[in-house]
């Protein structure tokens, strides 16, 4: 979600706050719809959910019989589930489509030379799935594509004129999780759209930025024509890489991301991105006491040490070590700290913004080589030379009576009380802007100040990522050569962006974002069936048969998908079934309903109301004027 603000990357997008989807018509007036008997698929519904299932998704979609687990994180998708990721897939390949991106498909076999060319087989570790073959080839399954899309584009595209070039795919990807949770949220094998874009330039017309703008607006048309509630959010690029990105989030409780927003401007982000507004700052109070040492021994973490010191965490002060891997402004850093309050987390992204290096988690073998008392670090350690230490705000706030503040004493074991920035780092040196720096390093968290409207507070809610977009820049291009002449006949390396949907997640999501304690309650345009009819007698001379047999045509006719529940079982297992598989429209055909040439017509999300009866000549009407 955009406040307007272009964060210096030279692109403006239009301010979003978050999309409740409006009522997109599922209804193809091309193509007729499709009549499947429930007794001629497989529905294996089941009225408890597996042991090891903990989301409302993984319960309800094993327990409508959408999916069945093969093994840890990878499952079977039964026809259900397939219908409505064929209709996810379709909406997606519409808005990509349209949006003038072409289709392709790649192999999942991905040769390691391609990761270890652009260092993420370092990057992805473990979660990379890898195989060697009979010849002793090592390949990775692939998690996304960059390095094999620049691969072919590099032998396929020779000229500036070929450019720009969008191409996507949808295809199943794969990460080796450690503890596959949740059923498709995160699992070991998933469906995913990654489309790939490519050009000349970031500006203008054919620029990557018109292209990213483009990929923007795509998206939010795919999840508000899915249906979704959702919120468009500034993000990291995390192991993908790159100068920008936005995550897409299906707003719902049960998600498992904290997506933090400004009421006033509409800014969201999430939180390893979140800006925080202005906060005073004060590195001159007095000192509350004279420093002293306390040991602290065996004590695993800023908890258990606040409460042995009976000091609250946010009395307390924590300081992580960052090894500079390069300083981009040539300075010879080769340390960084970044101090925040106890109660508090560093952000990694900001430490690298703020300090204008790249920098990477100290290995605590090179840490402690280096001096550093890992776990026992104070801000005192920053004067080491080629050191740059990172204030946080609020770990020095201006306070109308000296702050009392505990820290590591820099000696394992041992932490100090009564720590003073003015007299225990020195005065000389915090007047040094080459040496110390007061920033926003640190997650932001719900009732901070906004970065966008002054006197507003971030709020926070959860979320679901189903998509996520980037501008990559130039990264793999030139780790990998790709490079062509421009229209001044100078080499210059291919500007990319990458956009990717996580198809199954979609699925998933939606669940979570939609469902009650019967089952699932599916949008209109996803839903495997739209209609489900249930006539209480199935014999197929019956009359509540021939009706079926006739609406369902009619139904068809006009472009709705329909299921016709033709089991031999008694009413109250099929309307429960009905509810629990979450088709959106359900029809019931009986004796009374006939006697007045009518059926019951109920919104499986209306949980309130017993239904309504529609004369048979209306309900096509009637169907259509939900859509």
């Amino acid at each position: 979600m955009w406040g307007g603000r272009s964060g210096g990357r030279g692109y403006t997008l239009r301010p979003m706050s978050t999309v409740t989807a409006a009522k997109p018509s599922p209804i193809s007036t091309v193509r007729k719809g499709v009549i499947q008997s429930w007794s001629r698929t497989l529905i294996p519904t089941a009225k408890e959910a597996p042991s090891d299932a903990e989301s409302p998704s993984h319960k309800l979609l094993t327990r409508g019989g959408y999916i069945r687990r093969v093994t840890a994180g990878v499952y079977d998708y039964l026809p259900l589930a397939w219908r409505v990721l064929t209709k996810i897939s379709n909406i997606v390949r519409e808005e990509m489509d349209a949006a003038g991106a072409s289709e392709l498909f790649m192999p999942v076999l991905v040769p390691i030379e391609f990761y270890a060319g652009t260092k993420r087989d370092e990057a992805y570790g473990d979660l990379l799935f890898k195989l060697t073959d009979r010849k002793g080839m090592v390949n990775a399954l692939g998690p996304t594509h960059e390095e094999t899309i620049t691969e072919l584009t590099k032998a396929g595209v020779a000229s500036y004129k070929q450019l720009p070039l969008n191409l996507y795919q949808i295809q199943t990807k794969f990460r080796d999780e450690a503890r596959p949770r949740a059923g498709l949220l995160r699992g070991r094998e998933f469906i995913m759209k990654d489309a790939y874009s490519f050009h000349m330039g970031v500006e203008g017309p054919g620029g990557l930025n018109e292209a990213y703008d483009a990929m923007y607006r795509a998206y939010v048309n795919i999840f508000t024509r899915c249906g979704l509630s959702f919120t468009a959010v500034e993000a990291e690029s995390g192991p993908i890489g790159g100068s920008a990105s936005h995550e897409f989030m299906v707003n719902c409780e049960s998600g498992e991301d904290t997506v933090l927003t400004c009421p006033a401007s509409g800014y969201a982000a999430n939180v390893e991105k979140c800006e925080i507004g202005p906060r005073p700052s004060d590195l001159h109070a007095a000192p509350a006491g004279d420093l002293q040492e306390v040991h602290t021994p065996g004590l695993p973490g800023i908890d258990q040490v606040g409460e042995f010191m009976k000091v609250k965490t946010r009395n307390m002060l924590k300081t992580i070590v960052f090894r500079v891997v390069e300083d981009r402004q040539g300075r010879g850093l080769r340390w960084v700290l970044a101090t925040v309050r106890g109660d508090h987390d560093v952000n990694e992204g900001k430490v690298k913004a703020a300090s204008g290096c790249t920098v990477e988690l100290a290995p605590e073998k090179d840490a402690h080589a280096a001096g550093f008392a890992i776990g026992y670090v104070s801000p005192r350690a920053a004067k080491h030379h080629h050191t740059l230490l990172l204030i946080d705000p609020d770990a020095c706030p201006p306070a109308e009576k000296p702050p009392f503040w505990v820290t590591g004493s820099d000696r394992k074991d041992h932490h100090v009380k009564y720590f003073n920035w003015k007299r225990d780092v020195g005065e000389a040196m915090l007047n040094d802007p080459a040496k110390v720096k007061v920033a926003d390093v640190r997650n932001a968290l719900a009732g901070d100040p906004s970065p966008r409207s002054p006197g507003a507070k971030l709020e926070a809610r959860r979320g679901i990522e189903v998509g996520h977009i980037f501008k990559l820049g130039t990264k793999y291009s030139e780790a990998m050569g790709f490079s062509i002449l421009n229209e001044k006949q100078e080499r210059q390396p291919v500007i990319m962006g990458c956009y990717g949907i996580g198809v199954s997640r979609v699925m998933a999501a939606c669940v979570e974002m939609s469902h009650d304690e019967n089952g699932i309650v599916w949008p209109l345009p996803i839903a495997p069936y739209h209609v489900v009819i249930t006539p209480m007698k199935v014999e197929p001379t019956s009359e509540a048969m021939r009706v079926a047999c006739e609406l369902s045509g009619r139904l068809a006719a006009a472009g709705f998908d329909v299921l016709i529940d033709d089991r031999d079982e008694r009413p109250g297992v099929r309307f429960k079934d009905a509810d629990l598989i979450g088709v959106p429209i359900r029809l019931t055909i009986g004796d009374k309903s006939l006697a007045e040439q009518s059926v019951e017509f109920k919104l499986r999300s209306d949980t309130q109301g017993k239904g309504e009866m529609v004369k048979i000549d209306s309900v096509v009407s009637r169907c259509l004027g939900t859509a």
